[in-house]
């Protein structure tokens, strides 16, 4: 019997799985690593760290699956986007901690930008606002700061990239379309990295990655790593686009939304990228081969999602662990008039303001822990309508059913206000991991495990459906109440 390892490398913890051909996963094991906040807004990991705990989870799966006498077929990636490293080629060290998506220390140099121009050239090649969360500024930023110089021996590359140079140790410097299409320095057009772009951000081309399909061949792995074993990796994605083709999004007007640190969600777009859109990002879903069609897709981001229910458990003690959150939600029957807009790292979708930040209003004496839960619950759902909204004014297709995944959407009561909120159905996965199990596709596909999208549409089950309940006119008094919230709370940080 052979097994497909996902390995699932997120914002906060790395999780690696098998996953057989009926797209059951028989082992998983999970490491979180450290944040860093060096200053308000500045979000850093230790690349080492993240390679440290992906080693443990694969080799951790790894005699799992040996305890059971079962062997891997393949490895893919599934990986936080956006997030930026640079390293030695020579010694496979990162020469500075890995500045994170949801990092702010760009937002003057992108307001500079914006001011002199780029906006419109820059969305029309790239898909992608100009804003703080890309990897271009990043990259660019480091380079400013005399952290790194041009060297033969420098690398670049997003954590995806720094994953699979570890794993093949250091023979394959590589990534894929869904990952490069959220630096802004990839040319949608092309297909390619653009040298404008790389120059007008100092980036020398030739310490980017080469650019191969989402389904293919990366290299192996080396008996010298965790899985002591010469195994091809065949599969990497963006996690967003992971869990898109996880949830079998195979369809143009299909859409998800995953609730993980931040919410994403998007909707497959077709084999055409899109008109231009001032509030959503147009972006790679996948390139599963040479030969096929790039499948795009539009993207809403919101960025705090699991980051605000992490503050309210590590920073506020409003709950002991997040599982707490749904039950203390759900006793009692609204917010009490309570409104959190959770900009803890500026708002995304559709509004791109780096420069708002966290609020809560409403608060009376009779304001409880339990309000403050619902108050988080709503304000995720809201942050989705906002998304859809942008998405109808886009003028493409129209969605009629959301499905969701990431580990909040465990909570019942948010899949509730949500279906609420959009008026339609809300289908949360039978499988939890749907991004690992996007990463494991997108491997088995180029291993041949399966043969096509049509044989994987046949394993997504969904768990539960939820319907709209209450009325549209009750929904849309608490979503006006949002926006009225929202309003106040942008423009907070003064240039």
């Amino acid at each position: 019997m052979e097994a497909v390892i996902a390995l699932d490398a997120g914002t906060t913890s790395v999780r690696s799985l098998a996953i057989t051909d009926s797209g059951k996963i028989i082992a998983i094991s999970q490491r979180d690593f450290p944040q860093y906040f060096p200053e308000p807004g500045l979000i850093e990991h230790d690349a080492e760290e993240i390679w440290e705990a992906a080693a443990f989870t694969l080799s951790e799966v790894s005699k799992q699956l040996s305890n059971k006498g079962i062997t891997i077929a393949t490895i893919g990636i599934a990986n936080q986007r956006e997030t930026v490293v640079a390293w030695n080629a020579t010694t496979s060290q990162a020469l500075y901690r890995a500045i994170v998506w949801q990092d702010r220390r760009t937002a003057q140099r992108c307001r500079e930008l914006t001011n002199e121009g780029s906006q419109k050239e820059i969305r029309n090649k790239t898909g992608l606002l100009i804003d703080p969360y890309f990897s271009a500024t990043k990259f660019e930023w480091l380079f400013k700061k005399g952290i790194i110089s041009v060297t033969p021996e420098l690398r670049l590359g997003t954590i995806d990239t720094w994953l699979l140079w570890k794993l093949t140790e250091g023979t394959e410097h590589a990534t894929e379309p869904s990952n490069a299409s959220r630096t802004m320095l990839f040319d949608l057009h092309s297909g390619n990295w653009c040298p404008e772009l790389c120059k007008q951000f100092s980036i020398p081309l030739d310490s980017l990655p080469k650019i191969l399909p989402t389904s293919g061949n990366f290299g192996t792995t080396t008996k010298n790593g965790p899985l002591q074993a010469c195994i091809p990796i065949n599969g990497i994605a963006g996690d967003q686009q992971a869990s898109l083709f996880g949830h079998a999004c195979f369809s143009p007007g299909q859409a998800k939304n995953t609730y993980g640190t931040g919410s994403f969600v998007l909707i497959n777009v077709g084999d055409k990228p899109p008109e231009a859109s001032e509030e959503l990002l147009t972006t790679v879903a996948w390139k599963l081969s040479n030969s096929t069609p790039t499948t795009y897709a539009m993207e809403g981001s919101i960025f705090s999602t699991g980051s605000t229910v992490q503050w309210l458990e590590e920073e506020l003690k409003v709950i002991s662990q997040s599982s707490e959150l749904g039950p203390l939600a759900e006793s009692v029957p609204d917010s009490g008039g309570l409104v959190i807009v959770p900009a803890l790292t500026g708002l995304g979708c559709p509004w791109w303001d780096p420069q708002a930040r966290g609020s809560i209003f409403g608060i009376n004496r009779g304001t409880t822990r339990a309000h403050l839960a619902r108050a988080t619950i709503e304000a995720m759902a809201f942050q989705t309508r906002d998304v859809f909204h942008a998405i109808e004014r886009s003028g493409v297709q129209s969605i009629t059913e959301l499905r969701v995944g990431g580990g909040i959407s465990a909570i019942d009561l948010l899949l509730q206000i949500q279906a609420d909120q959009l008026r339609i159905p809300v289908s949360r996965s039978a499988t939890k991991e749907t991004t690992g199990l996007g990463a494991a596709f997108f491997a088995g596909l180029g291993k041949g495990i399966w043969n096509s999208t049509e044989e994987l549409r046949k394993l997504w089950q969904d768990e539960i459906t939820v319907l709209p309940s209450s009325s549209a006119t009750e929904a849309d008094l608490l979503y006006l109440r949002w926006l009225d919230a929202v309003q106040r709370s942008q423009k907070w940080i003064k240039e």
